[in-house]
């Protein structure tokens, strides 16, 4: 049984306001399919369906403050209340006192230790791996994370050999921002196929997407609702090409931000936390998570490590 991860940075779980919340606007009949017509919104967790439940998840772990990138997803992958420890949020990228947690107490260490596969299916462009080598870059929770547990980041060859995909799923912005004009091209049910694909050779697998956070703090309605139409479309393409036997898909968040383009900044709101498999597997896996610290070793139980 194989675990997909699909990060989405910055979602929460909003009001119903097409207004200030793009999922209310944005048209995704996939998804809005599998919670029996409803929206992804607050009022629609928790849910149960054939193959889909969601949750509302607290990412503020039960310290003041709005939560941060880098301790959040410090605590996604570990499963330990670092706000809690330290006594504070962090982020975007880990300080030295978050970056401690992510050496060897992480699902990608974890998994590795237990002899099994893990991979964050990402491909970064050279100029990422340019600005880390300067020190003009820090690596952000996730990659430190990998990197950390002596797995490799996938690079502009692995994306040209189909080994990994870009942060946009579908290819388009290597091709608009970066301007390689020959990188590979896939409609939004292409890249899901793909990253079904992808996932099926990892017993832990990892998707890091950064644009929902990037729309938020922008305040951009119509790059939201863009995103999150070609991720419905994603999303379809994946489903379809993932046996509910191959494991469980999660979907989940570090903190709110996107759901409330009324302001610039992170929000309180619950995260939501999305599973896609069988039903049984799906009341099993989140049975003990009530919030961010919950989901690592609910992971690691289903996996078995």
């Amino acid at each position: 049984m194989k675990v997909l991860f699909l990060f989405l940075d910055g979602i929460g779980l909003g009001e119903n306001d097409a207004d200030t919340n793009p999922f209310v606007r944005a048209n995704m009949p996939y998804l809005e399919s599998l919670l029996d017509g409803q929206k992804m919104i607050h009022a629609a967790a928790p849910f149960e369906g054939e193959r889909a439940s969601l949750l509302g998840v607290d990412a503020g772990l039960g310290v003041k403050g709005l939560p941060q990138s880098a301790t959040g997803q410090a605590v996604l992958l570990t499963g330990i209340n670092i706000p809690a420890e330290l006594g504070y949020h962090y982020g975007p990228k880990p300080n030295p006192e978050v970056a401690q947690y992510l050496d060897g107490k992480t699902i990608f260490a974890k998994t590795i230790k237990a002899g099994k596969k893990a991979a964050l299916l990402n491909a970064y462009p050279a100029r990422y791996f340019e600005g880390i080598d300067s020190g003009k870059r820090l690596y952000s929770s996730i990659p430190l994370a990998l990197t950390n547990a002596g797995l490799p980041l996938f690079t502009q060859d692995d994306l040209f050999a189909g080994n990994a995909l870009s942060a946009d799923f579908t290819g388009k912005g290597w091709r608009e921002f970066m301007k390689l004009d020959d990188s590979p091209l896939y409609e939004s049910e292409e890249a899901g196929e793909k990253l079904a694909s992808l996932a099926k050779q990892y017993d832990f697998s990892f998707f890091e997407y950064w644009a929902s956070d990037y729309a938020g703090h922008k305040q951009d309605m119509d790059s939201a609702v863009s995103q999150l139409e070609s991720f419905d479309g994603v999303l379809k393409g994946l489903l379809e090409n993932w046996r509910d036997e191959d494991g469980i898909v999660l979907l989940t968040s570090d903190h709110g931000n996107m759901e409330d383009l009324s302001t610039r900044k992170h929000t309180a709101a619950h995260v939501p936390l999305l599973l896609f498999g069988d039903k049984e597997s799906r009341r099993e896996f989140q049975k003990d998570i009530h919030d961010l610290a919950g989901i690592a070793p609910a992971i690691s139980s289903f996996l078995g490590i």
